[in-house]
């Protein structure tokens, strides 16, 4: 497959080549935007807004303290562990003027996961969240940290608003455990004594590294991809060349509700719409949907990025669908696939696309996107960014022809350097200049490539299901009525059914939407790193239609499942299809509904699946429940 046939289903605006010369390092892009924008308004949290010029200044503080008051120098590492605050991007700029690797670290991670990732990097210092403190504690001495300074979530939104939220998360809401950490330096204080001041510059090239992106390690040990300044710059010249035509400089408003520590959000919302000079809203708890949607109604935005699980969770929310979208120019999918019924609705209820994208921490992470201007292919990961080529290998790793299914291998610019200290993993997962990704993915006659389930990936869902339902049996879910109030409060995110779910799986602060309740998956989630678990929760999105059939088909042991659903359109109707026959699996293993549900269960039943797919489900639990209904 080599006469590149992606070519012909190119917007007329985008290039097949560019050139990537005009940026040496992420402090380049940096540099020009705080010159190009320096009083617009940069980032906006929790109600406090910081320009371009005072992020600048904040970054040069920092900059001073790490290369006058530390041992830091030029290509040590260091550890950055926080939510979206305004500090957040302050410290990763800051940290890369100074010429330091930065290890983004998920702030879910347990004291182990943490233990790894920092004696891998070998990281000597970490920029932290006080919530987070007590983790660090445990496994300090074991890691090569010397420096550590710390963080609050009131930090940057002044006097007394901070303090009052720093009070109310210590004292009332009691989000802070107790900590003893020696020889910390408050971010705070170094803004506070470093005002004014300004760090050397340090000369930085293409070849430098910027980033170490630890992978989730569900198949294995986490390791550390390693993405230089020319990694990440490429990509977003990659990025520009796709979509930029529909922004304008200094005009834009994006929503930043993904987490920066992830590849995602890092590159497309941290840095590709900083050079744009976008108004970036960062949304620090997107669990707490009402307070998500009261953020994005006062703040009208032109793009946002996000997962299946956040714009189905949003979909869900009356207040979001009641907003005024006339401002939204397209939303941005990645990390798992987007289902096809979801970007149907998106696109509904808001009136612009839901465009699916396709990477890895490894491509820093745009490989491929959907095309803009309503040429998109729904169901598909979309078509090889500039200077990217993909191909599709066999078991032993030759290319397939077109239309065949196997291993998606990727070669561009935007290539990880290789796994941080691990050669033998860096060439396992390169076959010449192509990563090997480990997904399985086909090619159409038009270059739009889509990901596939195959067989093994088919067993371990089953195998996920077939988890859960002992689970809940060996904890005592089995109450009759009572479980079904428990399990929608579970999907709901709160009540006794999250703590029967927790208690069961070991999961916490999972439930924002009821995506996260996907029930095969919450045993699963539970074993894996946090970091991993949204795009787990995800995986079933990514089969094909097919293989969603193949996998119901195969759970009820039959070759044609009377559970799969038509929609409308005449395609399988996924959502339903699966909700149904999963309850029907619970029932059978004496998990059941059988006493009906009140009326208010079945209204939230109803807007959780919507009408037409609740009554797809089970029949008995249907007659049952309008039973209940209609008294």
């Amino acid at each position: 497959m080599s006469d590149f046939p992606w070519f012909k289903s190119y917007p007329t605006e985008v290039p097949k080549t560019i050139e990537l010369n005009r940026y040496n390092s992420l402090v380049d892009i940096f540099d020009q935007s705080v010159k190009n924008f320096g009083d617009n308004i940069a980032y906006k949290n929790m109600d406090v807004e910081m320009s371009f010029n005072e992020v600048s200044a904040h970054v040069d503080a920092l900059v001073w303290y790490l290369q006058n008051n530390t041992k830091l120098k030029k290509g040590d590492r260091i550890a950055l562990q926080m939510p979206n605050l305004l500090q957040f991007p302050i410290t990763i700029f800051a940290c890369l003027k100074a010429g330091l690797v930065i290890v983004n670290t998920n702030p879910l991670y347990t004291a182990e996961e943490m233990r790894h990732q920092y004696k891998d990097s070998g990281a000597k210092a970490i920029i932290i969240l006080e919530n987070f403190a007590h983790n660090l504690e445990q496994i300090l001495d074991e890691t090569e940290i010397e420096t550590v300074i710390t963080t609050t979530i009131g930090d940057m939104l002044g006097g007394l608003k901070g303090a009052i939220t720093n009070f109310v998360v210590r004292k009332v809401k009691k989000m802070v455990p107790p900590f003893t950490l020696n020889d910390t330096t408050p971010l705070k204080q170094i803004f506070k004594d470093c005002k004014g001041k300004k760090g050397a510059a340090v000369s930085l090239g293409k070849e430098d590294n910027a980033f170490l992106q630890y992978t989730g390690g569900t198949t294995g040990v986490s390791k550390g991809a390693t993405l230089s300044h020319g990694n990440i710059c490429a990509n977003v010249q990659q990025v520009e060349a796709w979509i930029g035509h529909e922004f304008k400089e200094g005009q834009e408003t994006i929503i930043t509700a993904l987490p920066m520590y992830h590849i995602f959000a890092l590159t497309a919302n941290c840095v590709v719409f900083f050079r744009y000079g976008a108004k970036n809203i960062l949304i620090t708890n997107p669990r707490d949907m009402k307070g998500f949607c009261k953020d994005l109604k006062k703040n009208p935005f032109t793009f946002i990025t996000g997962v299946n699980t956040l714009f189905n969770g949003l979909l869900n929310q009356e207040a979001f669908r009641s907003l005024d979208f006339s401002k939204l120019k397209m939303a941005l999918g990645g990390g798992m696939a987007v289902q096809d019924v979801v970007a149907a609705e998106w696109e509904k209820v808001t009136g612009s696309p839901l465009l699916e994208a396709y990477g890895l921490s490894e491509t820093s992470p745009a490989a491929t996107i959907n095309p803009v201007g309503g040429t998109h292919k729904v169901g598909t990961i979309g078509l090889p960014l500039p200077n990217t080529d993909i191909k599709i290998f066999d078991d032993n790793k030759v290319e397939v022809a077109q239309g065949e299914k196997g291993e998606i291998g990727i070669k561009g610019p935007q290539v990880m350097q290789g796994y941080w200290n691990r050669p033998e993993e860096t060439a396992n997962c390169m076959h010449g200049e192509y990563f090997l990704t480990g997904d399985v993915g086909i090619v159409d006659e038009n270059g739009f490539f889509r990901q596939d389930l195959g067989p093994e990936a088919i067993d371990n869902v089953i195998g996920q299901e077939n988890a859960l339902i002992e689970a809940l049996k060996k904890g005592g879910v089995k109450q009759k009525g009572r479980f079904a109030k428990e399990l929608f409060a579970a999907f709901r995110g709160g009540g006794r059914g999250k703590k029967i779910v927790r208690q069961q799986t070991g999961i916490k602060n999972q439930f924002s939407t009821p995506e996260w309740t996907y029930l095969p998956f919450i045993r699963a989630l539970s074993q894996m790193s946090p970091e991993d678990q949204s795009a787990a929760a995800d995986s079933w999105n990514t089969a094909s239609l097919d293989a969603q059939k193949a996998l119901m088909a195969h759970l009820k042991g039959e070759k044609d499942d009377p559970n799969i659903v038509l929609g409308k359109d005449g395609k399988p109707n996924v959502n339903a299809s699966y909700q149904g026959s999963f309850l029907k699996r619970l029932k059978e293993a004496g998990i059941d509904f059988s006493d009906g549900l009140s009326p208010r269960e079945l209204k939230k039943l109803k807007n959780m699946l919507g009408e037409e797919t609740l009554f797809t489900l089970d029949p008995e639990l249907i007659i049952e429940a309008s039973f209940h209904y209609n008294k």
